[in-house]
């Protein structure tokens, strides 16, 4: 079973949207799942740190 998924509205600088929209592409993921994916890493990144 998939895992549950809800819908956001955020605010993104244009530049920043830009960027991310190119690594997307080039990643051949949609930018939904793109932002999942960076956002998943960042946590990941900071749990580690924080549990050492």
């Amino acid at each position: 079973m998939k895992p549950l998924k809800e819908k956001i509205s955020i605010t993104i600088d244009n530049d920043i949207l830009a960027k991310i929209k190119e690594k997307a592409e080039y990643d051949d993921r949609s930018l939904s799942q793109y932002i999942n994916l960076v956002l998943k890493q960042h946590l990941k990144s900071v749990e580690d740190k924080s549990n050492p």
